[in-house]
């Protein structure tokens, strides 16, 4: 992951499965974008703090940098950029899609379900962090699954002979 953004890193690897496969691959980069700290973590989500920290301590040093930001200015959102690499109709092409899940940083951590940022993850419609949800609440919103049915979008609207 050595792109400056989303749609660089998930290009990278769905590119790199290609030519390692032959086969139309699928890849995703995704992260927490967090207003008050200029959009970090970013595409740094999965190494913010440092390298080789827990999804505990990220949360931590994500609240450390957090800290004097009052609420009603801890807007964030969880972002998904998913590349379909070669386009069906185009070699030379990419399918890109973006899916976003909009919320605010939590004071506190709360819930045990998930991974990564979602015990930070406050989403004000629900009234509970990505980490107090279910498996199948958190996937019906997530930013992933938004990104994938744009996906599913792009190609139920493709046709071969176009």
């Amino acid at each position: 992951e050595t792109g400056t953004t989303f749609t660089e890193n998930a290009m990278i690897k769905a590119r790199a499965a290609f030519e390692a496969t032959g086969l139309p691959s699928l890849a995703d980069d995704s992260g927490i974008v967090v207003d008050a700290l200029g959009g970090e973590p970013g595409v740094r989500s999965a190494r913010y703090g440092g390298e080789g920290l827990t999804d505990a301590e990220r949360c931590e040093a994500l609240l450390k940098a957090m800290k004097k930001v009052p609420a009603g200015e801890r807007t964030a959102r969880f972002m998904c950029v998913m590349v379909l690499f070669p386009a069906p109709h185009d070699p030379l092409k990419a399918f890109v899609t973006e899916g976003i899940l909009e919320g605010e940083i939590a004071f506190a951590p709360s819930g045990e379900n998930g991974f990564g940022y979602d015990p930070v993850f406050f989403v004000p419609g629900k009234g509970k962090t990505v980490a107090m949800m279910s498996g199948g609440e958190k996937n019906r919103i997530s930013h992933r699954y938004r990104a994938l049915v744009e996906m599913k979008g792009l190609l139920s609207g493709w046709r071969g002979d176009e």
